[in-house]
């Protein structure tokens, strides 16, 4: 166990370590690019789910706002669910590229 989470003095306290990453959404109308900051929890709201995933942007705008997220054991499994949520929809917003 790293050092980091012995700091935690009560679970309620939901301490985590943040890992960055980002990626580029490709669409025919241009590209976006997406940061996607993965939590990784010493006591998870859900013991089975350790890592979550999430971005900065939602897709699917126009019709009904997406907000792309992923859970897992580790911080491959929630980041790969978040990259599948990102594909999910296309991104519509004013950033296009």
């Amino acid at each position: 166990m790293p050092d980091w989470t012995f700091a935690q003095n009560h679970p309620s306290e939901q301490l985590c370590q943040l890992h960055y990453f980002s990626m580029k959404k490709k669409q025919a109308n241009g590209e976006v690019e997406f940061l996607i900051t993965v939590k990784e929890y010493v006591t998870p709201p859900d013991t089975a789910m350790k890592f979550l995933a999430h971005t900065d942007k939602q897709t699917n705008q126009n019709t009904a706002p997406f907000a792309p997220c992923g859970w897992g054991h580790s911080i491959m499994e929630a980041l790969q669910q978040c990259l599948k949520a990102i594909q999910r929809f296309p991104y519509e917003g004013p950033e296009m590229k």
